[in-house]
């Protein structure tokens, strides 16, 4: 069963396609007018082994918030959609990532339920002109949409660009994991039967 999903979303601010393939080779096709949220999609995207499209036009002369969270709201629906009732998924994944000076672990659980804990201290306000704080506001909207459990903690990382490339390349390899099909398991991975609500 393909394991993939497009979402569309039009608001005043943004207008954003989007498309996955949870089975992909990791390919990516991106333009959102954000030069440097590109270079972490595609990063996401390579390292996830998830093939992601995403054309988005936003407000960006008012300032990238927008694009960013609702590029994050539409990959989370995506990631949710394309799991379905997630029969034989491994369901949890974790990783820690080393990226120069910087040291990242995140962990994930697709239970159907959000939370998110971010302990990330990024030492730059701005990474060239991009917004820092817009890193974990991503996170979020991506999470909440895709109704997981998400935890991310920075160890130690000195150069800004670093932490964020080793928060996406660390997100994305816990995802991995996570969506992995498990020969062991046939049904949904909870006691309770679902992992849909």
């Amino acid at each position: 069963m393909s394991r993939t999903a497009h979402i569309e979303r039009s608001t005043a601010e943004t207008k954003i396609a989007l498309s996955i393939d949870l089975d992909g080779t990791g390919v990516s096709k991106i333009s959102t007018g954000v030069g440097f949220f590109d270079h972490m999609l595609e990063l996401f995207s390579r390292h996830s082994m998830i093939d992601l499209t995403v054309e988005a036009q936003g407000d960006l002369h008012v300032d990238d918030h927008h694009t960013v969270e609702d590029v994050g709201i539409c990959l989370g629906q995506a990631i949710r959609q394309a799991l379905g009732d997630k029969r034989g998924i491994r369901r949890y994944g974790h990783f820690t990532l080393p990226m120069e000076e910087t040291l990242v672990t995140t962990a994930i659980d697709l239970s159907g339920r959000y939370y998110m804990v971010f302990q990330a201290e990024i030492p730059a306000a701005k990474i060239g002109t991009f917004d820092s704080e817009l890193i974990e506001d991503f996170w979020q909207a991506t999470a909440a949409n895709a109704l997981c459990n998400l935890h991310v903690i920075v160890h130690h990382g000195r150069n800004s660009h670093h932490v964020s490339e080793g928060i996406f390349k660390c997100a994305a390899r816990a995802l991995r994991m996570a969506i992995e099909n498990d020969p062991r398991q046939t049904g949904v991975p909870s006691t309770k039967g679902t992992l849909t609500t």
